[in-house]
């Protein structure tokens, strides 16, 4: 069974806003977009925009679609990852709300091809939404996850 996640790409001044946060297999510090599970009865909208909330403390304004990705992970589970692209305000400063966040960073795609990264996605998601994928948010808008 997939377990369903949604993941924001964020770009402000050609750096986007990632998460820094600790891998659950071996504790290892590990770079990701503000990212989560999708809870039970909640819209994939709603979802992303709770995800980036309490990721970094900003609100977030989904403004398409980039692309749904299946993954395997190194944990054996199955993941099934929706990228949104979206601004959060202009003048705000990323705090993290969970505690399992330390730290948000604003880094280059180059900053984050050199990094530890929590999968490949993270930086396949970034180039399809720097390659100009977009799709209109109503492919989506209504799809809610129930188990």
């Amino acid at each position: 069974m997939w377990a369903l996640t949604v993941a924001a790409i964020i770009e402000r001044e050609g750096r986007f806003l990632v998460v820094e946060e600790r891998d659950d297999r071996d504790g290892h510090r590990v770079i990701n977009q503000p990212a989560g599970h999708v809870e039970p009865g909640e819209s994939l909208l709603d979802a992303v925009r709770r995800e980036v909330r309490e990721e970094t403390g900003l609100a977030f304004t989904p403004e398409a679609l980039v692309g749904l990705y299946p993954l395997r992970a190194a944990n054996g589970k199955d993941y099934f990852r929706v990228c949104f692209t979206g601004t959060v305000p202009l003048e705000a400063v990323a705090r993290p709300e969970d505690p399992d966040i330390l730290r948000c960073h604003w880094l280059t795609r180059d900053e984050l091809a050199a990094a530890s990264l929590r999968s490949g996605w993270v930086l396949r998601c970034l180039d399809d939404a720097l390659a100009g994928r977009r799709f209109p948010l109503d492919l989506v808008a209504e799809i809610r996850y129930e188990r």
